[in-house]
């Protein structure tokens, strides 16, 4: 049996699917710009950009939407730096449209609301994460899946309901309709917060579907990363068993010292796998690389569940008699509605979990997607906006 998570293009790597061409419900020739981004919209903005495949970036004057009547603007102070921004900058997945400012992982303070604005006002601590609209309309809408909705508009380089380009984190301000800002808890930093949006809501949302949330349950974490990183402390939280399967020997210590996993196994290693068979009750495969999943299954309970939230370029090979012996399932997820990341990141405040960060300036941002690549950050970049953007950079 072949995965090929209905044959999508392009892939998760770090939380966030960005669509294919063929899968955008219009064309890019369609959403070419009438005019320059720093006068198609009234209110100025300043940011970093990538200008082309080399996914350098660098300074950016572009403009942002008056505040409609439904929208909150806010200043950005932070900004996580996401895996899937590196493959955006670089059109690894060619969806991107130049000039693209990643950043979905954003989090600042209120500057101006509108006046059909309900539970937002100035001086509020907020967020966006992966996207800033949707039908709301469809099933997934009515059920507050939002990030399943078909016109679910990305928070960059997707096309606004105005016909424009949408542009990340990676600025000085935002203006997002109400419905898709995140309330930040004054117990949670805004620099810690801003991961939560991407990396955190991406394990919790499937933790919680597939009912790994129950103390007393034995659950493992393949990868160890930025978002295996945020698996296992939201585990934890929930009262659960937590091993580490890893390729990495040295990540052991780590793993069970610093970020409180209760066992490790190095997956290049049967004995140690041998000696897990059959005990976990579900486990979340964080992995963007090609690896096998037969040995995985083979860990998992009679009834256990695999469930990806990472998925590598190319299809995954498994017998599916290895499926039929426990009956056990593969499923997969991506991020969460809007309605359940703010359930997240309340409960990220209230039981002290939070990622493990690097803050950076931005004109670091360069040299930060280079040791991305490498894997170089323990577990989360987050670029200070607020002290370091300037927008005579």
């Amino acid at each position: 049996m072949v995965i090929t998570s209905t044959t999508y293009s392009c892939y998760i790597t770090c939380g966030f699917w960005f669509l294919p061409f063929h899968q955008y419900p219009f064309t890019f020739s369609a959403i070419e710009m009438a005019s320059k981004p720093e006068t198609e919209h009234p209110k100025q903005a300043f940011g970093w950009a990538a200008r082309d495949t080399s996914g350098v970036l660098s300074p950016f004057k572009f403009s942002r939407r008056e505040t409609g009547e439904k929208d909150v603007a806010f200043k950005v102070l932070f900004c996580g730096i996401c895996h899937s921004d590196l493959h955006m900058a670089k059109n690894e997945w060619g969806s991107t449209t130049y000039p693209v400012v990643p950043g979905h992982e954003v989090a600042g303070e209120v500057t101006e609301v509108g006046s059909k604005v309900k539970n937002i006002k100035v001086g509020d601590r907020v967020g966006v994460g992966c996207m800033v609209g949707s039908c709301h309309s469809c099933q997934s809408c009515g059920e507050d899946l939002e990030n399943y909705c078909s016109k679910m508009i990305q928070t960059y380089s997707s096309k606004n309901v105005d016909g424009t380009i949408t542009y990340g984190g990676y600025s000085d301000t935002m203006v997002v309709d109400e419905h898709f800002i995140v309330r930040i808890p004054d117990a949670l930093s805004l620099d810690a917060a801003a991961p939560l949006l991407c990396a955190g809501i991406t394990v919790y949302s499937p933790m919680k579907h597939f009912g790994f949330d129950k103390p007393g349950l034995h659950i493992g974490v393949v990868g160890l990363g930025g978002l295996g990183h945020m698996a296992v402390k939201f585990a934890k939280a929930f009262g659960v068993k937590v091993t580490v399967v890893s390729t990495s020997p040295n990540k052991k210590k780590e793993a069970i010292e610093r970020l409180g996993a209760d066992s490790f196994v190095v997956s290049r290693e049967q004995d140690q796998m041998k000696a897990v068979m059959g005990t976990f009750d579900g486990i979340i495969d964080t992995v963007s690389a090609l690896h096998p999943l037969m040995p995985l299954l083979g860990l998992l309970k009679n009834n256990g569940k695999l469930v990806m939230v990472g998925a590598p370029e190319k299809p995954l090979e498994f017998p599916v008699f290895s499926l039929i012996v426990g009956r056990k399932t593969i499923g997969g997820s991506m991020i969460g509605g809007m309605k359940e990341t703010q359930e997240m990141i309340d409960f990220a405040a209230k039981h002290g979990v939070k990622p493990d960060i690097e803050v950076v300036p931005v004109d670091y941002v360069n040299t930060a997607m280079e040791r991305l690549v490498k894997a170089d950050v323990k577990y989360r970049f987050v670029i200070d906006i607020g002290n370091t953007m300037k927008a005579s950079s």
